[in-house]
């Protein structure tokens, strides 16, 4: 007697991986504290840089505000809560959560992508406080509706695809303790060697040479051009560029790595 393989269904790794980012959310929605640290940490940096040195910088809170408020938005787009994945990936690995996953017949891709997916809404969620902090301090867009979108999308775009990277890390260091450490020291020159604070032009040459090369002053960039209405020089086509690079290297690295430890 023979026996007939049944045909793959299509589109099997999204579904899984969308089943996956469902479980990740509930865990959110019973802690919400990777909501709260993507929200409350930019929120900081925004009201710390604004008043301390708004005036020094562009001879007003108001003015600066508008400079300052879309590197921000970046930040809690994707680089505040981005460890979540890692650290979240981590301890499904070490407390068996993935022997479950390995017994069904899922993609392997599923647990990764799906942890980031969810993470897309929970930045997406930052990013719509986050506008609302920065209205109620007296931010305003300068572009169209349209462009405040792409702006906020492509934040996010870029924090999903630099996640990639804390996954890699988080498949690969033994504790979630140290994948935090590792992720947080690392993000501290992503997130300050940029033109977050005051344009590049600006800064000492070779803090300048670093923030010039760095993939988060682009995104900046693009976000402050496409919120104030002003040509992107680039910066969106850059932006897009590192966003492929990410993915091409560290998506499928995380993938194998994962494999490997199962």
């Amino acid at each position: 007697m023979t026996t007939t393989a049944l045909p793959a269904r299509p589109f099997a790794p999204l579904r899984h991986s969308l089943v996956l980012a469902r479980r990740s959310l509930a865990k959110t929605a019973r802690n919400p504290g990777a909501v709260v640290n993507g929200v409350v940490t930019p929120a900081l940096f925004l009201v710390l840089f604004l008043y301390l040195f708004g005036r020094p910088v562009a001879g007003s809170t108001a003015e600066y505000l508008q400079y300052l408020f879309p590197g921000i938005l970046v930040m809690g787009a994707g680089l505040a809560g981005m460890v979540s994945s890692g650290a979240s990936i981590n301890l499904d690995l070490r407390n068996g959560v993935t022997d479950r996953f390995r017994s069904m017949p899922i993609s392997r891709l599923a647990p990764l992508l799906g942890s980031l997916l969810a993470d897309v809404v929970r930045y997406a969620a930052a990013v719509a406080i986050l506008f609302a902090i920065g209205t109620a301090l007296g931010f305003r867009v300068g572009g169209s509706p349209a462009a405040a979108l792409a702006a906020a999308g492509l934040a996010v775009l870029f924090g999903f695809c630099l996640s990639w990277v804390t996954v890699l890390l988080g498949v690969l260091v033994r504790d979630a303790d140290a994948v935090l450490a590792f992720s947080f020291f690392a993000l501290l020159p992503l997130q300050l060697g940029t033109s977050l604070a005051a344009p590049t032009a600006t800064l000492p040459d070779w803090l300048r040479a670093w923030a010039e090369v760095n993939p988060v002053t682009h995104v900046m960039d693009a976000c402050r051009a496409l919120l104030g209405g002003t040509p992107t020089g680039g910066s969106v086509t850059a932006t897009l560029v590192w966003c492929a690079v990410l993915v091409v290297v560290f998506a499928p690295l995380s993938v194998r790595a994962y494999a490997r430890q199962q």
